[in-house]
């Protein structure tokens, strides 16, 4: 394994406003940047009032404007909610500002509900049109074409890197097809996570981009000085999560012991949904972390966790880098 990086959907906690949401993210970017993550990526999520990353592309500025070497990016940017040309302009905008900084993670899904997709102002049509806008961006931002008539100027001749997300086969069997990294939600969508992985990598086609294939997966973590004291944090995420399931959308609520709220069928269902974790002390984590890096051998991994005190995900996302320094040391020392 090479890196580990961190996913921040900029969660907006209780008793608190997107503001702060941001301000923070600003905080744990340049945290993390001293801590030897390799990239930091915002996901991009609709309508939901405890997310602040929504206007993904302009977070990235404000987090690469705030940091001075992490890569900063996508993870993702919903495609079938902008045109390609859009986009290409925007990162190769981002790449221009930034320049060697930036990553473009490109997902399928809407990120949100129909409703709101369709506010979104994007055509709405049954057909697949995912593998044709995703070559297109990769038109906009490779080199100059001299019979293009529409080109990307902030855009053309960034060569930003561009990565598929998914969380089912579909994903994997475009990335191996257009040569492309791949990265697995598997932080809350681990089921098919060992065949895609294993579809990506018998499948992949050396192509301009990639020459092998590269595959990150996507794993929560909760750390604390203790294994209860990290169990009691991570409730507000699993709150969040069962209100979510259960169409109840809302800030990211403070911990608590009594998760009586959540119906048994729902709590087994957020169960398996966040089951991709490392949760405890430090050491808990440590051996959390090394098993799944064992059963899955990812090239890279990109953290996530939301905790509603700001001091204490800091202290979470410390304590990751530390273990995760260790095991990618001791991965290239074997």
């Amino acid at each position: 394994m090479q890196h580990y990086s961190l996913l921040d959907l900029c969660p907006v906690a209780e008793g608190q406003t997107a503001a702060m949401a941001l301000a923070n993210a600003a905080d744990l970017a340049r945290h993390a940047e001293g801590w030897g993550y390799h990239r930091y990526w915002l996901a991009e999520h609709h309508n939901m009032p405890g997310i602040a990353s929504a206007a993904t592309s302009v977070v990235i500025g404000h987090i690469a404007a705030a940091t001075k070497t992490i890569r900063v990016g996508a993870g993702g940017i919903m495609l079938p909610n902008h045109a390609p040309l859009v986009i290409a302009e925007q990162f190769g905008t981002l790449a221009t500002l930034f320049p060697g900084r930036i990553d473009l993670g490109l997902g399928r899904a809407p990120g949100t509900d129909m409703a709101t997709a369709r506010a979104l102002r994007r055509h709405m049509d049954a057909s697949d049109e995912f593998p044709q806008d995703v070559v297109e961006v990769l038109g906009y931002l490779g080199d100059e074409v001299a019979d293009r008539r529409v080109r990307a100027f902030p855009g053309t001749g960034t060569h930003v890197p561009v990565w598929i997300l998914g969380s089912s086969l579909y994903g994997a069997q475009l990335a191996a097809y257009l040569g492309l990294p791949y990265a697995f939600a598997s932080h809350f969508a681990p089921a098919m996570l060992a065949d895609a992985l294993a579809t990506y990598r018998a499948t992949f086609r050396p192509s301009v981009w990639l020459d092998r294939p590269h595959a990150m997966m996507g794993i929560g973590v909760c750390a604390a000085a203790t294994d209860g004291e990290a169990e009691l944090l991570r409730s507000s995420q699993i709150l969040a999560f069962a209100r979510l399931r259960t169409g109840q959308p809302g800030k990211l609520p403070p911990p608590t012991a009594d998760l009586s709220e959540v119906p048994a069928s729902a709590m087994a269902e957020v169960g398996h949904a966040l089951s991709c974790s490392a949760v405890g002390s430090p050491a808990t984590v440590r051996r959390q972390m090394a098993a799944l890096l064992a059963d899955y051998k990812p090239d890279e991994v990109m953290l996530t966790g939301m905790i509603h005190d700001h001091a204490a995900r800091l202290q979470s996302f410390a304590i990751a880098s530390e273990v995760m320094a260790g095991l990618v040391s001791g991965a290239q020392a074997a």
